[in-house]
């Protein structure tokens, strides 16, 4: 069984509503601006991961699942390494699904799910009936070797450089959590 597909790059729509991606990179130009001839694509990378994901760009040019809730690359701190950070919906914790005299029969629920996607409870929901919503906090180290250069400054050349970047970033976001996801939802 192959892992799920934790982020995608939806090239298809992108191209069907005019280069979206492009044209958000061309004019989020200054944003690059501490990345420009920097040795470490890193912050570069995390740009434009930024700028191809919602709510940046809605929707993204890079989609993730539906247990996604957030996932932001960072640069870290203490040796400027990439790192991906991502928050997953999860089941509850087996302590709390497994016994549930903890519930006082009070009708807790988890996630609201509405046609597959998981959702914040509505403040009406949320009037009458407590919720517990369980998530995966991740963070993990992402491999630098495949990311592009850095321009060494705006240009044409910078939307390919942040196209390849991104599509780094989706594999390699796919191979780390991928078999998790894949976990979680079987």
């Amino acid at each position: 069984m192959s892992p799920v597909a934790v982020a995608w790059i939806d090239r298809q729509y992108d191209r069907e509503n005019g280069g979206r991606f492009a044209e958000h990179v061309l004019a989020g130009a200054k944003e690059f601006a501490g990345c420009w001839g920097d040795i470490s694509p890193v912050g570069f990378a995390c740009v434009a991961w930024g700028l191809a994901t919602a709510p940046r760009l809605d929707p993204g040019y890079v989609r993730l699942h539906r247990r996604v809730l957030a996932a932001d690359c960072v640069r870290n701190e203490w040796d400027g390494s990439l790192t991906v950070q991502v928050r997953l919906v999860a089941p509850w914790p087996e302590a709390l699904a497994g016994d549930q005299v903890w519930q006082q029969d009070r009708g807790w629920r988890g996630w609201p799910e509405t046609f597959g996607q998981f959702l914040q409870p509505s403040q009406e929901e949320l009037s009458r009936v407590p919720h517990v919503r369980s998530a995966l906090l991740v963070d993990a180290p992402v491999q630098l070797g495949a990311l592009p250069p850095v321009p060494d400054g705006p240009g044409p050349a910078m939307v390919d450089l942040a196209e390849r970047a991104v599509t780094v970033l989706v594999r390699e976001v796919n191979d780390l959590l991928g078999p998790m996801l894949t976990r979680l939802e079987a």
